[in-house]
């Protein structure tokens, strides 16, 4: 071989090699875009997931809310006892003591036990009456 061709081969060889780097250069660097593009995917759609499952579960807690409110509401509704109950109980509980000061003279202590008990239950009563009174008004 001559120097020419030699040198023509020692050409073709590098230029062979220069093409074959910038394939891979190009190759390396659309593989990396390509990854990141797809991580990029792969994370927005878990977020979107992720999203999806808490505005469903933020869905349901609103509506549980709005049932417990509702509920509350009617409770607090439906809660009939007031002031003149409360007073109601405490006249009962008033004829109760009497009644078992009756009982007790008449030497039936069964019978005033009994009546003392039922005045301390409506005592109660009048008592938790006069707290649902003092927690509305707080």
């Amino acid at each position: 071989m001559t120097a020419i061709q030699i040198c023509a081969l020692i050409g073709l060889i590098v230029g062979a090699a220069l093409i074959y780097w910038t394939g891979y250069r190009g190759g390396l660097i659309d593989g990396r875009v390509e990854g990141i593009e797809e991580g990029t995917n792969d994370e927005r759609a878990a977020n979107a997931k992720t999203i999806r499952e808490l505005e469903a579960s933020l869905q349901f807690i609103r509506a549980d809310h709005q049932h417990l409110a509702a509920h509350a509401k009617r409770l607090r509704e439906s809660q009939a006892f007031g002031p003149q109950e409360r007073q109601t109980l405490m006249q009962i509980a008033e004829k109760l003591r009497l009644a078992s000061d009756t009982f007790r003279a008449m030497s039936s202590k069964a019978q005033a036990q009994q009546a003392l008990d039922l005045r301390e239950k409506a005592l109660g009563m009048a008592a938790l009456l006069d707290q649902v009174k003092v927690e509305n008004a707080a």
